[in-house]
């Protein structure tokens, strides 16, 4: 699922009451029919390719912002389940990250999900979503599935009659957040609701309903619930205290216990900041009253993460009072805590079944409020003992999670140890994430942002090392890559020399952790060294203690290979921790199916590009010419520059080109642009003419790029040379004398562009000895440099070439190219490909000019 951000493309269109009253419904049920913690229904919007979340319910709306839109086109479960009109059963937390690497990217619990299409009449409606516990086995979803179909057959019935307005369909809002019947009979009732003293509550009870039901902005379930199980005697008693509050009157003391008509205690907490408020709670009794009593901090919250009870501790270890925070939604009761690192922590409290604790920095007193949304307190490492932190505790529950709250400035606290320390991206992660122990959560998407630039191989591998080992506190790491159901070692670190080799290439059949993690498709954890022997016995160990992981690696349902993480150390892998691998042994993944593929078309684009350059240059007796292409190092940076000689009539044609874009398009259209200049240079058109022609056939090709292009049309005899330019750098000539110059001459547009360009001859003596170079703008050109110092400093070096022998043949032209090339040749990080022409007009044999 993807970002947040808003898309309104499309007319938006407000759903219809019934619309939603039959979301919410459904939304509700699936809870209750799959035995899941939420469920969801997304919906096709008025914007193409994009589903938005309708209904959840279960969780926090705000909390899960990031998955309220869905393209169609991703590879997540709703996106197929809506494109494919398929169900996808995603049983546990291993099976999601192997087929959905990027959704368990995004929330590492220890879950399992269904997704099931919602069929109307002409297409797909939308998608009804649940996440629940997980189970080993994908055969003990089925029974849930099952119930979840009928659910969204009824819905689909249900939604016909609305598709005559196929607007009416679509959905444009926030999802509505509801939360689902209470497990347990004693389960907290909450809700708060406002009243308005102008209205008439005198008479009875329908009207009291209507008076105290939810506006837009309420919290579902709360006053309607509150009157629906109200004694008759009590909701009398509740209502003239509303009036008298509303009057200006006082209010009760404390809480108000009232009883429901089946006689159950509930106890109502009544305020009025504005207009008369209320939250209403179970009684609770003597577990409340105990709670309020405790040194300790606890308050709790429902499923929509709403603030239910807080004991006067809490209130105050928050720094904020009660009647501000009770009954409102944590991020906006406590703002302070609405911070990546907590939001991290409740998602899993909401979603996973064990408890999470971590430490968090209250801001000092007087820091004021951001009008403008939550608060923000700044990320600050963990330091025990310095400044006002807190421990929060979160434990789970289904119905309510039970958070507590303490100093940590003192005692046993405070000599909890530090966080280790970070640096490089997960320094820039924990500062993310807003505390010195940055969320696993984060881990995935760190590593995306460091592989999303590296295209090759050994460059994913490099990034792997960089951020995973250190991530972890891992000491080894080997990374294999499947060629022909073998798989090779693509990089390692940490291994004792030589120990990876007898590895080499090794069969899918071989019984070797490294390659069963990959023909499964499951990942294979070892605590220590001997569970790995024991599981494997006989299989050589490189180390006697450490602890191991064997993750497969698989992008799009396609194995990959195979990555080892190792441990110096025993290491007990956590739930969370295997959740985080696994899914960055996806990421992994698809960044090195990314690079084989670069890599291949690569190689595919250098034979192309060697196919088309000319393999010798022609000889004449008074031109000497020598060529030099060197491809780019950076992924496909590789195939649109060339050059060529031609012998023309009594002329010869130096020409070199660089088609705009890399890869085997630029390549091919290289060529055609190669052999359309040869075949007008071969008719001994005008220089004007040829790059005229060319420009024209181009156009007249299509392939969607340009090209820039220098043609010279030189007479060896009179030395006479005619240049013509189409956005190309300039030429290069060193004259007999040693001076070195920039011609500087007029061009025209780049081939491709303007079918009726024209393209200026210019007129030059090329006196014997003088030396010409033609070059690309590879050979000049630096990201974040001047072009122009590129030309200068290859101009000082083509001076420093020296004049050309008296005798013609030999090595010397041949090694001013290579001396011209000798630093691009040697750098690593060559941006673009290069071609380097150069030509010497020789005196004629026997005498001069």
């Amino acid at each position: 699922m993807t970002g947040s951000g808003e898309d309104r493309s499309g007319p938006r269109v407000r759903p219809s009451a019934r619309l939603t009253a039959l979301l919410t419904d459904a939304a509700i049920e699936a809870v209750g029919a799959s035995g899941a913690r939420a469920a969801g229904l997304y919906v096709r919007s008025s914007a193409p390719g994009v589903l938005r979340m309708a209904a959840l319910a279960g969780l926090p709306g705000a909390l899960f912002r990031p998955w309220w839109r869905v393209h169609v086109d991703r590879r997540f479960p709703v996106a197929d389940a809506y494109r494919l009109g398929v169900q996808v059963v995603l049983p546990n937390a291993t099976e999601t990250m192997r087929r959905y690497p990027q959704f368990a990217a995004a929330l590492p619990f220890p879950i399992g999900s269904i997704c099931v299409p919602v069929t109307g009449a002409a297409r797909t409606f939308g998608v009804l979503t649940v996440l629940r516990p997980a189970t080993p086995e994908a055969a003990e979803v089925l029974p849930a599935r099952d119930r979840l179909a009928e659910l969204a057959r009824e819905l689909s019935v249900a939604v016909r009659p609305l598709e005559a307005d196929d607007a009416a369909l679509a959905w444009d809002e926030d999802p509505v957040c509801v939360a689902p019947p209470p497990t347990r009979p004693a389960a907290v009732r909450v809700g708060r609701f406002r009243w308005d003293p102008a209205a008439d509550l005198a008479t009875g009870d329908d009207t009291l309903r209507v008076l105290l039901g939810l506006g837009p902005d309420e919290l579902p379930g709360g006053a309607r619930a509150l009157v629906r199980t109200l004694a008759k005697d009590d909701a009398q008693r509740l209502l003239e205290l509303l009036r008298r509050a509303a009057d200006g009157g006082p209010g009760p003391d404390g809480p108000l216990y009232v009883r429901t008509a089946d006689g159950a205690a509930l106890r109502v907490e009544l305020w009025t900041p504005s207009r008369v408020e209320g939250i209403v709670l179970d009684a609770g009794s003597v577990a409340d009253a105990a709670a309020d009593q405790l040194p300790q901090g606890m308050f709790s919250l429902d499923r929509l993460g709403r603030i239910v009870h807080a004991n006067p501790s809490a209130a105050r270890l928050l720094g904020e009072p009660r009647a501000r925070f009770l009954g409102r939604p944590l991020w906006e009761g406590v703002p302070w805590l609405g911070q990546p690192a907590f939001e991290d922590r409740l998602r899993a409290a909401l979603l996973a079944p064990d408890p999470v604790r971590f430490h968090v920095r209250r801001p000092p007193p007087g820091e004021p409020a951001d009008t403008a949304g939550p608060r923000r307190w700044p990320a600050e490492p963990f330091r025990p003992g310095e400044g006002d932190w807190l421990t929060v505790s979160v434990h789970p529950g289904a119905d309510v999670v039970t958070c507590t709250v303490a100093r940590t400035t003192g005692g046993a606290e405070a000599a909890a140890p530090p966080a280790p320390p970070v640096t490089g991206a997960a320094e820039a992660e924990a500062a993310h994430a807003g505390a010195a122990e940055a969320s696993p959560a984060y881990r995935p998407i760190v590593l995306a942002l460091a592989l999303s630039e590296a295209v090759t191989a050994r460059q994913v591998s490099a990034v792997v090392m960089q951020e995973l080992l250190p991530a972890f506190g891992g000491r080894r790491l080997a990374l294999y890559l499947l060629q022909e159901r073998h798989l090779y070692l693509a990089w390692e670190s940490g291994f004792p020399p030589g120990f990876l080799a007898p590895f080499q290439g090794v069969g899918l059949d071989a019984r070797l952790p490294g390659v069963e993690t990959l023909t499964t498709g499951q990942p294979l954890f070892f605590d220590s060294m001997d569970q790995l022997e024991s599981a494997y016995p006989g299989i050589p160990l490189d180390a006697a203690e450490g602890a191991r992981a064997f993750l497969p690696l698989i992008a799009s349902g396609r194995p990959v290979g195979s990555c080892i993480l190792g441990f110096d150390r025993a290491h007990s892998f956590s739930t969370e921790e295997r959740a985080v691998l696994t899914a960055l042994a996806g990421v992994i993944a698809h960044a090195m199916e990314k690079a084989q593929r670069y890599e291949s078309e690569a190689t595919l684009a250098r034979g192309l590009q060697r196919a088309l350059l000319p393999r010798r240059l022609p000889v004449h007796p008074r031109v000497e010419a020598a060529g030099r292409y060197l491809p780019g190092t950076q992924g496909m940076d590789v195939g649109g520059d060339w050059y060529d000689v031609v012998e023309a009539g009594d002329g010869v044609a130096l020409v070199i080109g660089d088609v705009q874009g890399h890869g085997v398009q630029a390549a091919a259209t290289m060529g055609q642009l190669r052999s359309a200049v040869r075949a007008f240079a071969l008719d001994d058109r005008p220089p004007d003419e040829v790059l005229g022609g060319t420009n024209r056939l181009l156009i007249d090709l299509d392939p969607g790029q340009f090209a820039t292009c220098c043609y010279v049309r030189l007479d060896p005899a009179t030395g006479v040379a005619r240049f013509v330019r189409a956005g190309h750098p300039p030429p290069l000539l060193r004259h007999p004398d040693g001076r070195t110059e920039v011609l500087d001459l007029p061009g025209g547009v780049v081939l491709g562009v303007d079918p009726h360009a024209d393209y200026p001859v210019s007129e030059l003596p090329m006196a014997p000895g003088a030396l010409l170079a033609l070059y690309t703008d590879g050979l000049v050109e630096r990201p974040g440099g001047d072009i122009d110092d590129g030309i200068t400093a290859l101009r000082l070096a083509l001076a420093r070439a020296g004049a050309p022998p008296p005798r013609p043949g030999g090595r010397w032209l041949a090694g001013v190219a290579d001396r011209l090339t000798s630093a691009a040749r040697h750098a690593v990080d060559r941006p673009d490909d290069i071609a380097l022409l150069l030509a010497c007009r020789r005196a004629r044999p026997g005498g001069t000019g």
